[in-house]
């Protein structure tokens, strides 16, 4: 049976899942901050009306915004959704939060009636686009159950990984991690074969077929092949997620040498001007340093 939904946040990934839940013939109201992000979605075959009119109607709400303040905001602000949710509706949070936050959140839903699935994705906004999204999931059999039309029209993995919110977070800070830490090898690897007359045309075609590849080479190197840096995933967005890795790994007594370099060099590309830039702009940095002229750049 059709659910009705509202999905918060009309940016590259929380459009791309809006999209897709109407695709799969469920009433999606779309909310943004950009009044313009809205109206496209609208015209895509968004249900139209405010959330006041909404609210007590849906089934399920979709959280696709940045960080845990604005997850917070979204749920419990001044105009906060959660008061005006019926009983028993599901909140489907997929920001990178820390996993205590989402514990936080969590208990702060139960308190008013709601579900609470803690549900970050990845995938990027191709995948988004597709309804092909991994989600890393955790939280109540209930909860999990009335997310169901949700998950299915916007992923192809769905990974339970408990009853309680946080492991998926958990999860999450592990997979950016890694992600962040291969966009900046494959930055620093890229600049380092220019320097020995590797153009990087010639390295994405060899390397993406050798074991120094990774899933981050093979959909960034394009990129910068192709001198765009048009944004996907926006260097600034690291400088969040792997600070929410260092904090966990702080709070843990856990030291991660690695991510705090990778977090340097995100750094000083978004000092440098290149925050708002594809994160594959990270190679930037390198190229400045060594006095290389990348694709598109000369």
């Amino acid at each position: 049976m059709p659910s009705n939904i509202a999905v918060f946040g009309l940016g590259s990934m929380g459009f791309g899942m809006a999209r897709n839940l109407v695709k799969a013939g469920h009433v999606t109201h779309g909310f943004d901050i950009n009044p313009d992000a809205v109206a496209r979605f609208q015209a895509e075959g968004g249900a139209p009306g405010s959330l006041a009119d909404c609210a007590e109607t849906l089934d399920a709400v979709v959280i696709v915004v940045l960080n845990a303040a604005q997850t917070e905001t979204v749920l419990f602000g001044p105009d906060g959704v959660a008061p005006l949710l019926a009983p028993g509706t599901v909140v489907v949070a997929c920001a990178t939060v820390p996993p205590e936050a989402a514990r936080d959140m969590a208990a702060r839903s139960e308190k008013a009636g709601l579900h609470y699935l803690d549900a970050p994705i990845s995938g990027g906004s191709v995948k988004a686009a597709a309804g092909t999204l991994s989600v890393m999931a955790s939280g109540t059999a209930e909860a999990f159950a009335k997310a169901k039309p949700v998950l299915d029209a916007t992923s192809e993995t769905v990974f339970e990984l408990g009853d309680a919110a946080g492991a998926g977070s958990a999860m999450k800070a592990v997979n950016q991690l890694l992600a962040g830490v291969h966009i900046a090898s494959m930055a620093e690897a890229v600049t380092f074969g220019m320097t020995q007359g590797v153009t990087p045309d010639k390295f994405l075609e060899v390397i993406s077929k050798c074991a120094g590849t990774s899933w981050m080479l093979e959909n960034r190197m394009p990129h910068i092949v192709a001198g765009d840096y048009t944004p996907h995933s926006m260097i600034d967005i690291w400088l969040k997620d792997l600070g929410i890795v260092l904090d966990i790994a702080k709070s843990a007594k856990f030291s991660a040498p690695i991510t705090a370099a990778a977090l340097q060099q995100f750094l000083a590309a978004s000092g440098s001007g290149l925050g708002q830039e594809d994160d594959a702009a990270l190679a930037k940095v390198y190229a400045r340093n060594a006095g290389l002229t990348l694709p598109g750049d000369g």
